[in-house]
């Protein structure tokens, strides 16, 4: 196995009688950058807590490289959260800190208990944390507080928080649901652009498949908890959308995949 695979091996995870995730098996080579898509109720966002280990698998296993994911407890499970770095559709931001510290919250896996609650960062982790918001366009915002910023920009700096954990897995979990087509770009664009100047391997959370086709390497496609399809955006064609949605999403269907160009989203 290559030293910094993603590989899950027949993961799973029921809720009651309801399988969420069923019995997934996936190869990630290191620097990847992977869009999942499928309808609601699919599996997507389960799919990401599981490789965090924010929620715990039933069955199957988790292996980054050599390390057991799905065995780790206490301070190893605390480290692969650090490098295995999470973004939520939320957020997730104290609105009443400012930029800067909401970013350094990303550093403090590498904290003890008390060091971390009095919010004790070295000269070097700001310098760290302005470094990346510098690279995602937000310096200037740097002492302002994260209320005042607009969706676009706090989710930007929830994937600066994420730089700064130095994490060699990037989870992003519907990063631009709410967000309006111009910072749905920005963030995309970001995303991207760290994947290829880090090396990180990027896994998304997508409900738009235009958005996937363009930015992604490689699609999984999920319905009912499983993998229906695993591949390139070319060979996500109109026929395999419609098995994967259905009939209720011929619409979304028809205006992202038998269009005649994959057009990117258009900055506001």
């Amino acid at each position: 196995m290559e030293p910094n695979m993603l590989s899950l091996a027949g993961l799973s995870r029921a809720f009651g009688d309801t399988r969420a995730v069923d019995r997934v098996s996936l190869d990630i080579p290191e620097g990847q950058f992977v869009g999942v898509i499928g309808p609601s109720g699919a599996g997507k966002s389960t799919l990401l807590r599981l490789i965090n280990r924010l929620v715990e698998p039933t069955e199957g296993r988790i292996r980054f490289g050599a390390r057991d994911v799905t065995g780790l407890r206490g301070r190893a499970l605390r480290e692969w959260r650090r490098d295995c770095a999470m973004i939520f559709q939320q957020f997730n931001l104290v609105e009443r800190l400012d930029v800067l510290t909401n970013v350094l919250v990303g550093r403090i896996a590498d904290h003890g208990l008390l060091s971390s609650m009095a919010m004790r960062f070295s000269d070097a982790e700001r310098t760290l944390a302005f470094h990346a918001l510098d690279r995602l366009g937000l310096a200037h915002k740097a002492l302002e507080r994260a209320g005042n910023l607009s969706g676009g920009q706090q989710q930007r700096v929830a994937i600066a928080r994420a730089l700064v954990q130095r994490p060699r897995v990037m989870l992003a979990d519907e990063p631009i649901a709410s967000l309006d087509p111009g910072n749905a770009t920005r963030v995309m664009d970001a995303l991207r652009r760290i994947n290829r100047e880090d090396g990180l391997t990027v896994l998304v959370n997508l409900h738009t498949l235009d958005t996937a086709r363009a930015y992604c390497d490689r699609i999984v496609a999920m319905r009912a908890g499983r993998v229906m399809f695993d591949g390139t955006a070319r060979q996500l064609t109109p026929d395999v959308v419609r098995d994967l949605y259905g009939t209720d999403g011929l619409a979304e269907i028809d205006e992202a995949v038998t269009s005649t160009s994959l057009r990117r989203l258009e900055p506001a």
